[in-house]
């Protein structure tokens, strides 16, 4: 039996749509560079052919794994969520207690986690840290640059 992976619904829509795109554009796309490609003769010397066979394998591997990753996820709507607890799915807002700098991150899961983005996976550790807190609480994470303490300002769902 495989475990369910928790993902926003915001998250799987954007899988969905990079499959989506995969499927209607680039594979298409690719089918017609490898037939042109063929018609070069050669296809021992041929680079065109090979790369773009190179590029075919990348489109349907990454085809595959996306259909796994929608066949194991377990959508959850933020939206549909509520209260001042944090939990999976909130949008934090917390200030970093040594420089007084505010961020904003959303707890994720591992497949559209992307921290330049703000949106943290929920196993990361300052995700960990901050469920099931409220505001006014302090955290403390350890992180390759040391141990950093968070207050948090905000708990949204949206």
């Amino acid at each position: 039996m495989t475990t369910k992976i928790p993902i926003t619904l915001a998250g799987f829509n954007q899988l969905q749509e990079e499959i989506k795109v995969l499927k209607t554009i680039d594979r298409p796309a690719i089918i017609q560079a490898i037939a042109e490609a063929r018609e070069h003769g050669d296809l021992s010397e041929n680079a065109e052919y090979h790369a773009a066979r190179e590029r075919q394998s990348f489109i349907e591997g990454r085809v595959m794994d996306l259909e796994d990753k929608l066949s194991r996820v377990d959508v959850i709507d933020p939206v549909k969520m509520g209260g001042n607890i944090i939990k999976f799915g909130a949008t934090v807002q917390v200030v970093d207690e040594d420089t007084e700098k505010e961020h904003v991150y959303q707890i994720v899961g591992e497949y559209e986690s992307n921290f330049e983005k703000g949106k943290l996976a929920f196993t990361a550790p300052l995700s960990r840290a901050l469920i099931g807190k409220t505001v006014g609480d302090t955290v403390e994470v350890n992180t390759p640059k040391g141990a950093k303490a968070y207050e948090v300002l905000k708990v949204l769902y949206k």
